[in-house]
């Protein structure tokens, strides 16, 4: 169970998203653009380092706790708490794949806020089919490498001050997708125009493209080859990031749908009195709180050292289908006014939608749980 000191930091994540990232959300999601306050802040708190070693500048919690901190972002900001998410992600490859050296060169900067990170994994023709992807990687004259093509869907592009970028050697076939760290600044490092998307307008995505781009030797996380293990490792992590954002972004439109429900009268009465709308709201507190047990069993197995695959992409299956029930039911509860950008019911929807499909779409955790259960009775 979370310690006292656990309890503490989720307080003070909800106090700080309520006083430094509430006041900022609206304006955002309805211009757009890259919140880097937000990140530096978070950053500065030590928020986007929660699940990692404190010797290198992480700060040690449990998955489950960080998880919930994650949670907490999101019934604020949806766009940001995938923000924190993706920046786990990035991080990943070089705290469990890299070598002393690497560690000791890359994580300070990366856990401290000073740099984010971009992860580049999914191409325009190759989502979910990672062993599609085109980007290629070279061997250079100096032993370093020359990365060529182009990623796709890309959070923090333009933005980053590095991407942990997946590339195939040629020479190794079907098993050479490697693992690299690519700085931002690097010549022939480029972006695409940022995607026009339906929701998340504080997340911006863009294509990163890589027209041989020149890396030292260093910069290969892993071994030649291993990069695909490496990023179905890091997706089990970043399926619960997504997870425990979908069921805070589903708490709020329950949060709101709620209260609306208790201050909004017809035929004399409030409307939560009417059975049918409250079986809705039932409905809907049931799905956020299966979607958060999901996750935290999960992350308490992952914690224990045991396998989490499988209950990574139930969890994942499950609390996006919940928001995305649940905001749709949320605009339900608030009728007309729900349809419109007075209230905020009707953005929790637009973004719960891509929450199914990213980290994976939800036909792909189907694909991934069956597939466990066969190993398992295999």
């Amino acid at each position: 169970m979370p310690s006292d000191e656990s309890r503490a930091l989720i307080e003070m994540t909800r106090e700080v998203c309520r006083k430094e990232l509430a006041p900022r959300v609206d304006a955002f999601e309805r211009e757009g653009g890259f919140p880097e306050h937000a990140f530096r802040t978070l950053g500065a708190l030590g928020l986007l380092s929660l699940p990692y070693p404190e010797e290198f500048g992480g700060g040690g919690q449990p998955y489950e706790v960080y998880l919930q901190v994650v949670e907490e972002i999101a019934t604020v900001w949806m766009s940001v708490a995938v923000g924190v998410s993706v920046h786990a992600l990035t991080c990943y490859p070089v705290a469990e794949y890299g070598t002393d050296e690497q560690r000791n060169a890359f994580l300070p900067d990366m856990l401290s806020g000073d740099w984010l990170g971009g992860y580049c994994l999914s191409e325009p023709d190759s989502g979910s089919d990672v062993g599609s992807m085109t980007t290629e990687a070279t061997r250079a004259d100096d032993g370093g490498w020359t990365l060529n093509g182009t990623k796709a869907w890309i959070s923090h592009a333009a933005h980053a001050n590095y991407y942990t970028t997946f590339a195939r050697i040629p020479d190794l076939g079907a098993k050479g997708i490697t693992c690299f760290l690519v700085p931002d600044g690097t010549p022939g490092l480029s972006f695409g125009k940022p995607e026009d998307k339906m929701g998340l307008h504080g997340d911006p995505v863009a294509q990163v493209v890589f027209d041989n781009v020149h890396l030292d030797p260093d910069r290969r996380i892993g071994a030649e080859g291993q990069g695909m293990a490496i990023a179905l490792h890091a997706l089990d992590n970043g399926r619960l990031g997504i997870a425990a954002a979908a069921t805070g972004l589903a708490q709020s439109a329950l949060d709101a749908a709620t209260a609306y429900a208790m201050e909004r009268r017809q035929f004399g009465k409030a409307i939560i009195e009417f059975q049918g709308l409250a079986f809705l709201l039932a409905d809907m507190e049931a799905a956020v709180t299966s979607a958060r047990a999901a996750y935290l069993y999960a992350a308490r197995l992952k914690d224990a050292g045991r396998p989490y695959t499988k209950e990574a992409s139930v969890a994942k299956l499950v609390a996006t289908d919940a928001a995305m029930k649940v905001t749709t039911d949320a605009v339900q509860v608030f009728g007309g006014y729900g349809y419109t950008r007075d209230f905020p019911v009707e953005r929790y929807m637009r973004e719960a939608k891509v929450t199914q499909i990213f980290e994976g779409t939800n036909q792909i955790q189907r694909l991934v749980i069956s597939r466990q259960l066969q190993r398992e009775r295999g």
